[in-house]
């Protein structure tokens, strides 16, 4: 049985002596084209929405309707780390820049932080926990997976309508089939990763080519 995020680990720091705890999560590691995005959520003990899970079990109209309301009664920083920044660092480094920047945007500053995975970037600015599927465990990195996922869906959705042919809108710029032949058929975009074997092997076949 798939567990069900609660609120043990955010009640385990406040009894450790931490007020402003936030949960933390980001989004697009895997994906060719587009930013990875991070989001923080300090959560209101007495207003948490119900339904809360992992982004990954709950349906696009469902993950839209909790990001809303999160926005309301919860406090939320959403960042991002660009596709150049992700080729200049690598992805694991875009992916912490992306947790520090919405840390560090927080309204509230936290002063611990649950963050999904099991390793804690190294440049964040106050104590921290790591948290492996933290996202299907705890309910503050839960509210932090569908932000950060509601998020960018909507940025790959608008890179789409420039660029239609890759299907952003349907597979928010991870490597399906359809998107792979595009992507040889047609090059990449400036919105592709450079650093990624599919998108730096086709790149190099058409300078080999031209070559």
């Amino acid at each position: 049985m798939r567990p069900v995020p609660d609120f043990s680990f955010e009640d385990a720091a406040r009894q450790a002596g931490a007020f402003s705890i936030a949960g933390v999560d980001e989004v697009g590691r895997g994906p060719l084209a587009g930013p990875v995005t991070a989001a923080a959520v300090l959560l209101d003990p007495a207003r948490i929405p119900a339904g809360l899970n992992d982004s990954k079990v709950l349906t696009a109209a469902r993950r839209t309707a909790l990001a809303a309301e999160l926005a309301e009664v919860a406090l939320v920083c959403v960042a991002h780390a660009s596709v150049e920044e992700i080729d200049a660092l690598n992805i694991l480094r875009a992916s912490h820049l992306a947790m520090c920047r919405a840390v560090a945007g927080l309204a509230v500053p936290p002063d611990h932080v649950l963050i999904d995975g099991n390793m804690i970037p190294r440049d964040l600015a106050c104590p921290a926990e790591a948290i492996v599927k933290g996202d299907a465990r705890c309910l503050s990195i839960a509210a932090a997976s569908i932000m950060a996922k509601v998020a960018r869906d909507a940025i790959m959705v608008d890179l789409a309508q420039q660029f239609p042919a890759y299907g952003w809108d349907r597979n928010a710029g991870y490597p399906t089939a359809a998107h792979l032949k595009v992507l040889k058929s047609h090059g990449a975009t400036p919105h592709h990763r450079r650093s990624f074997a599919p998108v730096h092997n086709i790149l190099y076949q058409a300078i080999s080519v031209s070559g």
